[in-house]
């Protein structure tokens, strides 16, 4: 389990700024297709403070899958790296998505 977080880990710290991934995207990216719903498991239990930048990882809809203030968190912090983010959370893959390298 500590290979895969580290690879996950790694390769969201990768995504540039002002751009976003999938859940998806990152576990393939990582070696590990298949396991999205792992990553987006590691992303939530991130602890307060992490430098990894969490926030440039969003559900292949294109969409924030958290909720409420956490939501709210999410799109901030997006925004603050000029992307475009809907109200509710929306995010253009074909203009933000990093296509990372595997």
């Amino acid at each position: 389990m500590d290979d895969f977080c580290n690879q996950i880990y790694s390769q969201v710290y990768q995504i540039p700024f002002g751009q976003v991934s999938t859940y998806g995207d990152i576990a393939k990216f990582a070696g590990f297709p298949g396991y999205a719903r792992h990553v987006g498991r590691l992303m939530a239990t991130l602890p307060e403070g992490s430098k990894i930048p969490w926030h440039r990882v969003i559900n292949s809809q294109g969409r924030i899958s958290l909720k409420d203030d956490a939501l709210l968190r999410q799109i901030t912090a997006l925004r603050a790296e000029n992307i475009t983010v809907s109200d509710t959370g929306r995010i253009s893959l074909r203009y933000y998505r990093w296509q990372g390298h595997s």
